[in-house]
């Protein structure tokens, strides 16, 4: 089951989600640090860890699967936003080159079929990067943040989901290593700890996500080979409002790819 789209942005406009938002995206960015004429896309609910990617980059896009809902992002400029079940992406084949899941592999009830779609439109070398809560960790404990809902997983359990879905796992690194307390000074320590904690691999098994790098196996074939077909998406336009899992968004409908998505 997916969080909604309104809890979603209600965590990260509070101090714990702002913590986690700069935390995970500095880590992100250490994957990725140049993406300079490259797409990038974000996958269930990325927007939070997109705008440092803006920079230099070709495109940046994000698709939100109809069942979370959906926000507008960003706030300040043409939107980005697509409303698309994650099993049908609407974007061309290979179409792009960094591909960002976040509250999206632990919610999804078509997780070979997401996987699918991922493969589908990433390049040849292309690279895809997983935050998913840590099945040890605090956070994946606890409920009162978007990570302690849906299924965590173990370092395991994800490097072999990536290997049986035609994806070569790169890297392991780890996020959160504070636990999701709203103390002030908690939070204010948050970074000092992410710091130190990082240095030794084994700490990964008591932070709250995991982050994943894989790449793309070119030398592997689909699975199955379905026929091509035109995909029909959202486009979300208009005033900033969140289109809730509960309450549909009607915007208009168009097929194919949009020129600026």
């Amino acid at each position: 089951m997916w969080t909604d789209i309104v809890d979603l942005r209600d965590f990260y406009d509070s101090g714990l989600g702002q913590m986690a938002r700069r935390l995970l995206s500095r880590r992100l960015r250490q994957l990725w640090p140049d993406t300079r004429g490259m797409r990038v896309l974000g996958l269930g609910f990325a927007t939070p860890f997109l705008r440092p990617f803006l920079d230099g980059s070709e495109r940046v896009m994000a698709v939100m699967p109809p069942a979370q809902g959906v926000l507008r992002w960003p706030a300040d400029g043409p939107n980005r936003v697509m409303l698309a079940d994650e099993t049908e992406l609407p974007l061309p084949d290979r179409s792009v080159d960094r591909l960002i899941i976040v509250h999206g592999l632990e919610h999804t009830e078509h997780m070979r079929a997401m996987m699918r779609e991922c493969w589908r439109v990433l390049t040849d070398g292309g690279r895809m990067a997983i935050v998913t809560p840590n099945r040890r960790g605090i956070w994946a404990r606890m409920e009162r943040t978007p990570f302690g809902t849906g299924r965590p997983y173990s370092e395991g359990q994800v490097t072999r989901l990536l290997r049986d879905n035609m994806f070569t796992p790169l890297e392991v690194t780890a996020a959160l290593y504070m636990p999701p307390v709203r103390w002030r000074m908690a939070l204010a320590w948050a970074k000092g700890v992410e710091d130190l904690a990082s240095r030794w691999r084994w700490t990964n098994a008591v932070a709250g996500v995991l982050v994943v790098e894989a790449a793309k196996q070119i030398y592997a074939a689909p699975h199955d080979k379905v026929p091509a077909r035109r995909r029909a998406y959202s486009v979300i336009s208009g005033p900033f409002r969140p289109a809730t899992s509960g309450r549909p968004v009607r915007p208009a409908m168009r097929e194919g790819m949009d020129g600026e998505g």
